[in-house]
């Protein structure tokens, strides 16, 4: 027969043991607080892409894998402070992308996702792209010339999901673009020769001249120190070229190099000529590797450009 002080001591064990199992419960997020931690924040606003393919290959990228999630509001004050703070950027990685408009058609886009310094980011707009990296804080901030009136940029990262961002471009029609994008250490190089300038002359226009070269301009995006970039250089030009007329020659030229000698090569070039946006491909067969250090110029791939004076 069980004593009364075996039973009292039976009856204390219990209720600590329960005591235990509550707070145990509490403290490891129990089904209260599981329901509350899948409640977005109040006010919360994620833009995501999920599922983007490779885009390595030259694949179409669908605007359709875009998805807004809108928040949806939540109840509680203390709950509300926590499910805010599951969703701060610096703890869940959430990626954030910012496009403003600049002169002369050109998109300052800037990136954040700060839990992820130095990763590598694929940015697609209109059928260009590119790829770059996030600085040591998480951060990146690149100026764009911009392919389209409203114009959308695609972050896709290396991991988890990214971000889009759009922006109105109102002076897209004052300015011809084109654009020579490839992948890889290929070599290519985008040349634009205005009003008759010779190679080397004032109004030769690469993206080794001087910025005061000529009446365009030669930007490269694209971060060439990677494993496989993607890189892309674009000419700029006002479609008004002040008190001077004429025609703007453009080449593609495409250095034999100790990496590209002896291999077929790809690029693709996209033109935005009054408006409209046209996309062309190529494939070159390079020389074998005895032609290391010559140059390949190709003159007839790109249609001249006429400028008309003020």
């Amino acid at each position: 027969m069980i004593s009364k002080r075996t039973a009292l001591m039976s009856a204390a064990t219990l209720c600590s043991a329960l005591a235990i199992g509550l707070v145990m419960q509490h403290a490891d997020g129990g089904p209260q607080a599981t329901a509350e931690a899948a409640v977005p924040a109040k006010g919360l606003a994620v833009a995501a892409v999920d599922n983007l393919p490779d885009l390595s290959t030259g694949g179409a990228l669908q605007i359709e894998a875009i998805s807004l999630t809108a928040a949806t509001p939540a109840s509680g004050g203390e709950g509300e402070a926590r499910q805010a703070g599951r969703h701060d950027p610096e703890t869940t990685c959430d990626m954030t992308a910012e496009a403003v408009a600049s002169p002369m058609a050109e998109v300052r886009l800037t990136i954040l996702s700060l839990c992820r310094p130095g990763e590598r980011l694929t940015i697609h707009h209109n059928g260009m792209m590119f790829s770059s990296r996030l600085d040591d804080t998480g951060a990146l901030t690149v100026q764009v010339p911009a392919l389209s009136s409203t114009a959308v940029f695609i972050v896709e990262p290396k991991t988890g999901r990214g971000a889009v961002a759009t922006t109105s471009v109102p002076d897209l029609n004052l300015v011809s673009r084109v654009v020579l994008q490839w992948a890889g250490n290929s070599g290519f190089e985008l040349h634009a020769r205005e009003f008759g300038a010779g190679y080397g002359s004032a109004g030769h226009v690469w993206r080794g001249a001087d910025l005061t070269a000529g009446r365009g301009s030669v930007v490269q995006l694209g971060d060439a120190s990677q494993l496989a970039p993607r890189l892309a250089e674009i000419y700029s030009v006002p479609r008004l070229g002040g008190d001077r007329s004429g025609v703007i020659d453009l080449t593609v030229e495409a250095e034999v190099t100790a990496i590209n000698c002896g291999r077929d090569v790809s690029a693709q070039t996209l033109e935005l000529r009054d408006g409209k946006l046209r996309t062309r491909d190529l494939t070159l067969a390079m020389p074998d590797c005895a032609a290391t250090g010559d140059f390949l110029v190709l003159n007839n791939l790109l249609e001249t450009l006429k400028i008309a004076a003020n």
